[in-house]
């Protein structure tokens, strides 16, 4: 059982940036692809990216792609996702998830945080 839990949302202007962590209770995170999730109101919940358990590859969404980047502390207890010219469509509930092979879907993740609110104001 992984136990995740995600921390550093909040609101912040356009423009702004945030960094989310997603910490395992007890464990590394290094056997494990850990992927980013969110999910808006009235929306399906959608893949931002993710970042193996090496450390060493990371995929993204399009949508994020050259404005958030994943990365984890050397011995991945923790992972990132560093948002940088947030804009108001990225206000979401974002979460983090870990899964044993490489995905991009949500189904194929056992393991979830609670989810962490971001609000981007215009």
């Amino acid at each position: 059982q992984v136990q995740l839990v995600e921390s550093g949302g909040a609101s912040v202007q356009a423009g702004g940036s945030l960094r989310l962590s997603c910490a395992a209770s007890g464990r590394t995170l290094n056997s494990y692809v850990v992927g980013w999730f969110r999910q808006a109101p009235g929306k399906e919940r959608e893949f931002v990216g993710a970042i193996s358990g090496s450390g060493l590859s990371t995929s993204y969404a399009d949508s994020v792609k050259g404005r958030f980047t994943i990365g984890g502390d050397n011995a991945m207890k923790t992972v990132y996702l560093q948002m940088n010219s947030l804009n108001a469509e990225d206000t979401a509930v974002y979460y983090c998830a870990a899964a044993r092979r490489w995905a991009v879907v949500s189904r194929s993740y056992d393991y979830w945080g609670q989810g962490t609110q971001v609000t981007v104001s215009s």
